[in-house]
């Protein structure tokens, strides 16, 4: 029982510490600071995340933002949107745990955007 605890906790860690993976109707979405196109048809706000108190400080800087961005557009493709104007982008600074003691790294990524849906000649596809 004990081998499979840390086992179990080796591999939480592990994959706690890559990017969140893009979908594949994520890996068709276009986030962008601009306002959607013309005609396109808002479909919802979305929210991209990665990180958080216990996993952060593991995960690399890279990783948290990549992650965070692939969420937003997973979400997005999710609810059938093509196209995210990029909102606001946050990263956290929390304080947490680490095997050297407390501190206060970046541990967490949020992106918050309006989704829209748009034909394929309005954002170049």
């Amino acid at each position: 029982m004990r081998k499979f605890i840390i086992s179990t906790g080796v591999i939480m860690l592990i994959t706690a510490c890559s990017s969140i993976e893009v979908t594949p109707s994520g890996s068709k979405v276009i986030v962008s600071p601009n306002p959607a196109p013309t005609g396109c048809k808002y479909v919802g706000q979305v929210v991209g995340n990665q990180g958080n108190f216990f996993t952060g400080d593991w995960t690399s800087n890279k990783n948290l933002e990549e992650g965070a961005m692939n969420d937003l557009k997973n979400k997005a493709g999710e609810i059938g949107a093509n196209y995210v104007q990029l909102l606001t982008n946050k990263a956290g600074q929390t304080g947490s745990w680490s095997s050297y003691g407390g501190s206060m790294n970046q541990t967490n990524v949020t992106n918050l955007g309006n989704a829209y849906k748009c034909s394929e000649s309005a954002i170049g596809g």
